[in-house]
């Protein structure tokens, strides 16, 4: 993914920016503890498709 383009992408819930993680293909948002999935080189920034984040995950 562009970088810059995923410095100007801002967690639904949080408002806050997102970690991407290249080897899971997730956007990562710390604060509100999800992954949002990235399918096919688009972002899904959708909470209900957002996968929940352990303390082992991150």
């Amino acid at each position: 993914m562009n970088p810059e383009f995923i410095k100007k992408l801002r967690c639904p819930v949080t408002k806050k920016p997102l970690r991407y993680d290249a080897e899971k293909q997730e956007l990562i948002s710390e604060e509100a503890q999800l992954a949002y999935p990235i399918k096919d080189g688009i972002p899904i920034l959708l909470k209900e498709q957002a996968r929940s984040l352990t303390s082992h995950d991150k």
